[in-house]
């Protein structure tokens, strides 16, 4: 990757943290601050991306909106690489009945679209943020865990493994230490890829009435409130449209960055 798209990446990585842990400093305002008398403005100078039906500025609920999307974001892709982790590396050390079972039980899970598998898990939870994580965090597992698996028996094979059973180590400290740590380096990239994935997912749900409730500033929500309205004010869907944008080319090009590094590695 060039240089100047790693100068983006780096950029961008700062940008949304600053965004998600102080949204105040970049939009110092209420995103539930409402005022009827200046609802459908067009963007400006007054308001930078105009205002919504209840006059509330879109601009600032964009800024604000992103901690909750980030949010979900991160612990949607943590919470399914955790039980990738778990899953994978039970199958790949298990006898080989029980990692046939376990891969048999993951390929049918990876062949239900994550959407509609995320549609499926909160229509028995019921809509929500924290429903909204697991959702999204249980539909990404299966495609985590597979590759899992497949590192970990590969690196069962490995020089490095056959150094640390001479060197006396136990098995969890073999899989504490090296089995686990080596088999998530390649997947780096696609972890970075899988937050933006899951932003995506968590926007969807969200535009379906299935997430995060309005009127929290979440883009998906925007996105939905804003297309009742797109004849009259077309900005109330493009800018949170926009951002849900930006963050996932953006973390397209973090995972290629750290797709290089792992190469070089």
């Amino acid at each position: 990757m060039s240089r100047t798209a790693k100068i983006l990446s780096l950029a961008f990585i700062a940008f949304w943290l600053l965004t998600a842990l102080a949204p105040s400093l970049i939009a110092p305002g209420d995103p539930l601050a409402i005022n009827p008398a200046q609802a459908f403005q067009k963007p400006g100078l007054g308001h930078l991306f105009g205002t919504d039906e209840s006059g509330r500025d879109v601009y600032t609920r964009v800024v604000h909106g992103a901690r909750d999307s980030l949010f979900i974001g991160i612990a949607a892709t943590a919470l399914g690489m955790g039980l990738a982790i778990v899953l994978g590396t039970a199958a790949a050390l298990s006898p080989r009945w029980l990692d046939e079972a376990i891969l048999r039980v993951l390929e049918a899970l990876y062949a239900v679209p994550s959407l509609l598998m995320a549609l499926l898990i909160i229509a028995f939870t019921g809509p929500g943020v924290g429903p909204a994580i697991v959702a999204v965090g249980l539909s990404t597992a299966p495609g985590y865990a597979r590759l899992v698996r497949s590192q970990i028996r590969t690196l069962r094979r490995s020089e490095m493994l056959e150094a640390a059973t001479v060197l006396g180590r136990g098995p969890w400290a073999k899989v504490r230490n090296h089995l686990v740590p080596n088999a998530l380096k390649p997947l780096l990239a696609l972890v970075t890829l899988g937050i933006g994935q899951a932003v995506i997912w968590a926007a969807a749900l969200s535009f379906l009435g299935l997430g995060t409730p309005p009127p929290a500033p979440e883009w998906g929500a925007m996105l939905s409130a804003g297309r009742t309205y797109l004849h009259l004010a077309w900005w109330m869907s493009l800018f949170p449209g926009l951002a849900i944008v930006v963050v996932a080319a953006g973390a397209t090009l973090i995972g290629r960055a750290l797709g290089g590094k792992v190469k070089a590695l």
